[in-house]
């Protein structure tokens, strides 16, 4: 990566901050890439990517990215790159050693250019890598193209060459212009950080644009619906970015004015979401229409909050993003865990839930809960924070504790910003989005270089905190319970009263073995499928993952049926023998029989209350549109 010192000078030279004109930003030829898809059936595509006025007799070291923007464990993306070959500019082959898993160093001849081309292997169309096939190519660009060390500040062009006829390109990348038109298929970026964090999908796009405060938003899809069904769609993420601009109060000035939804909702594509500086990739085999409509759309919800929340609003311990390893961050509780509360409430706000009952039941019943599992009561946020090498997609064979020791930080962090939503509402007469909005003209309005000039620390957050409520003995009191540590959990019942809502156990008289979902029933034998929770019946009685419950008071189980049967003759409190074969040992042991400890939100109106008019009115000031 660049050094600071390095980037600061070619910034004072004015190399740096002018709107992207490749040609004029710097006399250092641009990094080219060229690539192709002649056999993207079988989803390969060939790279080219020229490296010019480099020093000859000095090894270029050349790399695949190791990470990528927005995920935080090691993806090795050099696993999917082969045939690689490296030339001078009159294609005579070039000293090629392979150093590292990773990367390739090229020595480069008299010419100081190095050609190194190789094949691509993607097939999964995602956030993250690369999916090619004859119907599209969804590139996730670490995924796709290597880069050169030392060469990171300079602009860059890539041309998509020999594509369908119906293919079109969308990305947030700039056009080429030559005199005044676009260039087809070629497209460039300012430097290497820029380039790596904009999602590129090529295909039969099908494209709806508007303007939303003066800048251009637009919905580039590929999807196997009808028109109406992208008209409907649309419609509805107007709603959601108009109601996003609201918490902010404006749109982050986007580099190039535009913001592009890089869409694709393909049976082949799996489902996931990733934000860009000037973008989102949003993948998913789901329709646009029916009842999949609102789940896709809850995805564009959260990452179109992104583009102020974590791409402009950065933490300081990601700017600038290392592609060579592993990313840990202290304020993913906040980049991605508060993302999740407001992509939620925004789709309350815009009416794409259209009851309260089922933003309760889609979002508040999950965050309520969030806090109960035993990771939540354990660690505070930073510390799950800290995990995401390990979480974020990351693969690993070994079975971990994470059960009992870990809780996302989405919903973790979520459900810590409902809590500070409702208190400041309650106690200080303000809002979650005003604290919001004081973050963003902090941390978020300031930019340079494409890239955020003033990240965060959770230090700032605590400040801001307390300059928004007018109490810093509040502001350090909740880090310190929620944020640093686990010391105190939220009182949601009290919390959510004052809007009318209700949180109360779903099941308070049944006789349970914990949670659901902790035994599977297949192929006619009950097996636990995870390890057991700390507090659970099984987790005290000793039992934990892979043990076979055989028998319930002496009774075999054969059917599905028969545990429900068998829990329905207890009462709460009283002790059930079971009979069970752990690691090859059968036993009988005694298990306490609880409640579950699942709880759910739900409006007094849908429990048979009438809700007062000054819990409506706060319900509406919070949940109703913010849009003046």
């Amino acid at each position: 990566m660049p050094s600071s010192s390095a980037a600061r000078l070619l910034l004072g030279l004015g190399l740096l901050a002018a709107p992207l004109t490749v040609s004029a930003q710097q006399t250092a030829a641009p990094v080219q890439y060229r690539i192709t898809f002649p056999n993207a059936v079988h989803h390969e595509a060939q790279v080219v990517a020229e490296f010019r006025q480099v020093p000859a007799g000095q090894p270029l070291h050349v790399r695949m990215a190791r990470s990528s923007p927005g995920r935080y464990a090691l993806h090795e993306f050099a696993k999917n790159v082969y045939d690689v070959k490296a030339t001078d500019a009159q294609g005579r082959p070039l000293p090629l050693t392979h150093p590292d898993p990773y990367g390739w160093d090229v020595t480069p001849g008299p010419d100081g250019t190095v050609r190194l081309s190789y094949t691509l292997y993607g097939d999964r169309t995602d956030g993250t890598y690369a999916g090619i096939d004859a119907q599209h190519a969804h590139l996730n660009i670490p995924a796709t193209f290597a880069y050169a060390r030392g060469l990171e500040q300079r602009p860059i062009r890539v041309t998509f060459e020999q594509l369908p006829a119906e293919w079109k390109v969308a990305t947030q990348l700039l056009p080429v212009q030559l005199n005044g038109a676009a260039v087809p298929g070629q497209y460039e970026a300012p430097h290497l950080q820029y380039f790596m964090d904009s999602p590129t999908s090529l295909g039969a796009q099908q494209v709806r644009s508007w303007q939303e405060a003066g800048q251009q938003i637009e919905l580039q899809v590929l999807h196997r619906g009808s028109e109406a069904d992208l008209d409907r769609y649309a419609e509805l993420t107007k709603k959601v970015v108009t109601e996003a601009r609201a918490v902010f109060g404006e749109l982050p000035s986007y580099d190039f004015g535009r913001y592009t939804f890089v869409a694709n909702y393909l049976p082949q594509a799996s489902g996931d979401g990733m934000e860009h500086r000037n973008s989102t990739s949003v993948t998913s085999p789901r329709p646009i229409s029916g009842p999949s409509a609102l789940d896709n759309l809850g995805t564009v919800s959260h990452e179109f909050f992104h583009s102020w929340n974590v791409e402009r609003l950065r933490p300081r311990d990601l700017e600038p993003f290392d592609f060579e390893r592993a990313n840990m961050s202290d304020m993913l509780w906040f980049a991605e865990g508060f993302t999740q509360y407001y992509g939620e409430l925004v789709m309350r706000r815009s009416g794409a839930y259209a009851t309260d009952q089922q933003y309760c039941e889609e979002a508040l019943t999950g965050l309520v809960n969030a806090m109960e599992a035993p990771g939540a009561r354990r660690y505070g946020a930073i510390y799950m924070s800290q995990q995401a090498p390990f979480v974020d997609a990351a693969k690993s064979i070994d079975p971990s504790n994470r059960a009992n020791t870990y809780q996302s930080y989405y919903p973790l962090g979520g459900a810590n910003a409902l809590a500070l939503d409702l208190t400041l509402r309650q106690r200080y007469r303000t809002t979650l989005d005003q604290y919001m909005r004081l973050v963003w003209q902090q941390h978020g309005q300031p930019q340079q270089n494409y890239a955020p000039g003033r990240p965060y620390t959770v230090p700032d957050l605590q400040r801001l905190l307390g300059q928004v409520s007018g109490d810093t003995a509040f502001a350090g009191q909740f880090f310190r319970q929620h944020i640093y540590s686990a010391a105190a959990p939220h009182d949601y019942a009290k919390l959510l009263a004052p809007a009318g809502l209700l949180v109360r156990p779903v099941r308070p008289t049944e006789a349970s073995l914990g949670l659901p979902g902790q035994l599977g029933f297949n192929n006619g034998r009950f097996v636990i499928t995870f390890n057991t929770q700390t507090g659970t019946p099984l987790y005290q009685a000793g039992l934990d993952r892979d043990d076979e419950i055989l028998r319930f008071d002496g009774k075999e189980l054969k059917k599905e049926a028969d545990l429900a049967k068998a829990l329905k003759k207890h009462k709460v409190g009283d002790t059930a023998a079971l009979e069970i074969r752990s690691r090859g040992q059968v036993r009988t042991v005694q298990v306490p029989l609880t409640a579950s400890s699942v709880l759910e939100v739900l409006t007094l109106e849908k429990a048979g209350q009438q809700p007062t008019a000054e819990q409506l009115a706060f319900r509406t000031a919070w949940l109703g549109t913010q849009v003046k």
